[in-house]
């Protein structure tokens, strides 16, 4: 297998729409280069636009672990947890992407979100 075909081709789905047909040609991908940050950082987006929640879960907790600096990984496994309904989990990861990069609207958007779920079930 062409990995960096592969690669392509997965990023080709992702990007016109069908993150689960991108998401069935990266998970070889990350077995074979387990390593590869890339690779599963796109696999766990792909998981995560196709409502695979869970598996996205694991794929960015192994990024967050590999990596506590990824701003990125961060935002996304907050959302993810938010999405799932684990608001109070998700805050530190919104918490720790938005004061890695306080200028990103985005991260801070999600963060606001967090905090009023947050303090409004308390």
């Amino acid at each position: 297998m062409d990995l960096l075909a592969e690669y392509r081709r997965a990023t080709m789905f992702f990007e016109t729409g069908d993150p689960t047909g991108a998401a069935r040609l990266l998970e070889p991908i990350v077995e074979a280069e387990p390593s590869n940050t890339a690779v599963r950082q796109l696999l766990a987006r792909a998981y995560f636009a196709s409502a695979q929640l869970g598996r996205a879960e694991e794929q960015l907790r192994v990024l967050v672990d590999r990596d506590p600096s990824d701003h990125y990984a961060h935002h996304v496994l907050g959302r993810t947890l938010e999405r799932v309904g684990r608001a109070p989990e998700a805050l530190r990861h919104l918490r720790i992407a938005a004061a890695m990069h306080s200028d990103n609207d985005d991260y801070q958007t999600a963060l606001r979100r967090v905090e009023t779920k947050v303090g409004g079930s308390r």
